[in-house]
C-alpha cells in the first residue's frame, strides 16, 4: 500500500471560524471600551426658558472662578455662596478647555450648599442641525 505524504491542508473552515471570532470580538470590544450601548437620541425643539437674574458662576479656561465677574478661590465661593438663599438661580459657564476638577469643585460647593436650581449654559453646534441655540440644562 502506497502513501501519499500529507500536501495540503484544507483552511476554509478555518478562516470561517476566525472571522466568526473576530466578528464577535470587534462587536464586543466596541460595546467594552464605550461603556454603553449607542443609541441615536430624539430630537427636540428648544425650550422656552423663562428669563430670570441668575447667579453667574464662571470658569475660564485657566480654572479661575469667577462669582458675578468677581475672581475667587473654591473657599472664597463657598463663603459667598452660603449666605444666598437655597432657591436662588445658578448659572454656570466653563469654557471648554478648562480641567474638568474645577468644573467638579464647582459642582460639590453647590451640591454641599444644597442649591436645586443649577444650570449649564451651552452653545449649540448648528443653525439647521437640529440643536437649540444657546441655552440652558435644567
Amino acid at each position: 500500500m502506497d502513501e501519499k505524504p500529507f500536501e495540503t491542508m484544507n483552511v476554509i473552515p478555518f478562516v470561517d471560524i476566525m472571522l466568526v471570532l473576530l466578528t464577535m470580538v470587534l462587536t464586543t470590544a466596541s460595546f467594552i471600551a464605550v461603556g454603553r450601548i449607542p443609541v441615536s437620541l430624539a430630537q427636540a425643539a428648544p425650550m422656552k426658558v423663562e428669563q430670570q437674574k441668575d447667579t453667574m458662576i464662571e470658569i475660564t479656561a485657566d480654572g479661575t472662578l469667577h462669582l458675578e465677574g468677581v475672581a475667587l478661590s473654591v473657599e472664597e465661593l463657598k463663603a459667598r455662596l452660603g449666605v444666598l438663599p437655597k432657591d436662588t438661580s445658578i448659572l454656570i459657564r466653563a469654557d471648554k478647555a478648562v480641567a474638568f476638577q474645577s468644573f467638579v469643585d464647582v459642582a460639590d460647593v453647590l451640591k454641599t450648599l444644597a442649591f436645586t436650581k443649577v444650570g449649564v449654559q451651552t452653545k449649540g453646534i448648528a443653525a439647521g442641525a437640529g440643536t437649540a441655540p444657546e441655552g440652558t440644562l435644567p
